[in-house]
């Protein structure tokens, strides 16, 4: 099996990436927002425990199918341990199974992650982010809180990409990876 995460901040299009991979290889994709979405749904707030107990369910059937792989996307928070231990978290529940695992880190602007914060895509895809004020605003906060690019050299892993995707369409971007990757 094979493990694809997409890290990187919000808006730089981690989910669109993911799309086109999907559509070009035999991976499946789980967007952080298919758990995120429901939860708030249902509980009219943002519920971190549920969230990551809904992700641990798919993430142990998935990796006890016999699907090819999965795509993850993760706005990965680098200078939080909480982070670094949940991609361990991730990968522990794979690991009996074989898995390869792959990193994919997306970097963009903050002035394009602005723009791609409205587009119809993610708007269809993640009800949170309707609000444009309110998302923008938390854009805006998370990128003066938190470091949410690596550092270079920073990311350990084997199967390890850095791409500014700032000018390069999802689907080239997607193509990059397959190829890079062979998957």
């Amino acid at each position: 099996m094979k493990v694809v995460f997409i890290i990187g901040n919000a808006s730089v299009g981690k989910m669109t990436v993911g799309q086109e991979l999907m559509k070009i290889s035999d991976l499946r994709l789980f967007h952080n927002h298919m758990t995120i979405e429901p939860v708030i749904e249902i509980f009219g707030s943002y519920n971190g425990r549920i969230t990551s107990r809904l992700r641990d369910v798919v993430f142990e059937e998935f990796a006890a199918s016999n699907n090819y792989g999965l795509i993850f996307t993760y706005m990965w928070t680098f200078d939080q341990k909480s982070d670094w231990d949940y991609i361990e978290h991730v990968k522990d529940i794979f690991r009996p199974f074989k898995t390869e695992f792959y990193y994919v880190e997306l970097v963009a602007s903050r002035e394009v992650r602005l723009e791609r914060n409205t587009t119809e895509n993610r708007l269809h895809n993640k009800a949170s982010k309707r609000d444009i004020g309110i998302s923008n605003q938390r854009l805006i906060d998370a990128d003066g809180k938190y470091r949410l690019v690596s550092n270079d050299g920073e990311i350990p892993f084997d199967n390890y990409i850095k791409i500014d995707n700032t000018h390069i369409s999802p689907d080239i971007v997607a193509q990059k990876i397959k190829t890079l990757f062979q998957l």
